[in-house]
Order: structure tokens, then sequence, then C-alpha cells
């Protein structure tokens, strides 16, 4: 391993989520946190990818995959905080924070920061793997991949169509992938870190520490900053509505609608 390297990156992320603390406390719109969190990840696994001394060709792939999913996150969330302002989740990590509300998020920020170091180790692991560029599993990764970039992109822009309607402002959006998860744009931010562990696949233990980004990104996406927090505030925001979603969709992984129920929990 290349320690120096995986110094170098580590104090990236820290010191870009220690300029996302200075910008939300500056601006007020906590959705900057997440967008600058996005570009640093990318940032950090195209670091890791231009000069770890892995296979040249795999590092290409590497590259171009972390660089990918960087830019169309970060420029995701950017786009949507400029429109819809708040984020829900923080502000009210911030309300119940109270006085201390300042030091606590910059302190909640380094925490990010380190789950973000796991994440670009994964790549990192990728980026190491000597193995000759490609074999099968290489192309099952690229594919994962792939899959996986379009399936948020697509969740995200249906999810975005759904908030310019009039229905938006009391119902609930159950249209395209959204009819089979509650949150398929989580599922899919999931199913994408799960490519590195493929793209790492060998039997050097660096490898095996590609196994983390998956582990942590379910954790967090499910039960920590991710459904949690977010499920709470649509409760609050839709009641009933939102309750009678849950009877029948599943929270993550896609799966068959259940049967349908009105939001005074009667069947249809």
């Amino acid at each position: 391993m290349d320690m120096l390297l995986l110094i170098v990156i580590a104090f990236w992320l820290s010191l870009a989520m220690a300029g996302a603390w200075a910008v939300q406390r500056t601006t007020g719109l906590s959705g900057w946190i997440d967008t600058i969190w996005s570009f640093a990840v990318g940032v950090g696994g195209s670091i890791a990818a231009v000069f770890a001394h892995g296979d040249p060709d795999r590092r290409i792939a590497v590259l171009m995959i972390v660089a990918a999913w960087g830019l169309r996150l970060g420029g995701h969330i950017g786009s949507r905080t400029r429109a819809s302002g708040e984020d829900p989740r923080y502000a009210k990590f911030i309300e119940e924070w109270g006085d201390g509300a300042s030091w606590r998020l910059f302190v909640f920020l380094q925490i990010q920061a380190i789950a973000a170091f796991i994440l670009v180790l994964a790549v990192y692991s990728a980026a190491t793997n000597e193995a000759s560029f490609p074999r099968v599993i290489d192309v099952l990764a690229i594919i994962i991949a792939v899959l996986a970039l379009t399936g948020e992109a697509i969740s995200d822009l249906q999810l975005r169509h759904f908030r310019k309607t009039p229905q938006a402002k009391t119902e609930v959006c159950e249209t395209g992938f959204w009819r089979y998860s509650r949150h398929p744009n989580y599922f899919f931010e999931w199913m994408f870190w799960c490519c590195w562990v493929l793209f790492a696949a060998s039997a050097s233990i660096v490898g095996w520490l590609s196994l983390l980004a998956p582990l942590l990104m379910y954790w967090l996406l499910v039960h920590v900053s991710g459904i949690p927090p977010l499920e709470e505030h649509m409760l609050r925001s839709r009641g009933k509505k939102f309750h009678a979603l849950q009877q029948r969709v599943n929270a993550f992984f896609p799966g068959p609608r259940k049967q349908d129920i009105h939001p005074e929990g009667e069947l249809k």
C-alpha cells in the first residue's frame, strides 16, 4: 500500500469537508454539503486511480467510472440544492443540536470525511490490482457500474419530474422505479459501490478492503443518514399517505408491490 498517497487523499477529504462546513455556515443551505462530498470522493478516487500502481488499463477504467459517478451525483445534488433550498435531514439535525450546532456539524462532517475515505479506499484497491485487464469479472463490474449509474440517474429524473407536478405537494411519488422501491436512488447508489469488489478481486489483502465500501454504504443509507431521517420527514409531511406507501412498497431493494392500501388503511 502507498501510505503517502492514502495520507494525501485523507487530508484532501478532511479539507473538503471543512470547506463544506464553511459553505453551509455561510449560505445556510445544507445541500451543498452532499454536493461537495460527492465531488470530493470523485476527486479522491480519481487521484487514487492516477497514482496507484495497478494494471494501467484497469486504472483508466477505474478513473472513468469514479469520475463519472462524482460528476453526475455532485451535479445532481447541486442542481437540486439551487432549486429546492434546505435539505430537511440536515435541518432537523441542526435544530436538534441547538446552540452547539456549528461545532457538532463540523465534527459530523469530519466523520463523513472518514466514510468518504473508506469508499475511496475501495477505488484504490481496484486501481492497485495488477491482474491483466479485462477479466470476465472486470466486465461484470463495468456492467454493474453502468447499470447503477443509469438506474440512479433515471430514478433522480423521475423524482424531479414528479416534484414539478401539482400532485407533489400532497402525494407521494410512485412513478417508474419508485413503484417498486421507496428509495430506488439509494438502491442504485449502493449497487454502484458493489462494482469495486469485483474490480479489486485478487489474492491481495488490499483487494479485500473493497468489501468495506458496499457494507458501509448499505449501513449509512438503510440505517443511518439515508432512509431513517428522510422517511421521518415524509411521515411528518405526508402522514397517512406515506404510511400506506410503506405498507405496499419495499423500502430499499426493488420488488413486487404488495396489495395496494388506501391512506385510510383500506385495501383497494
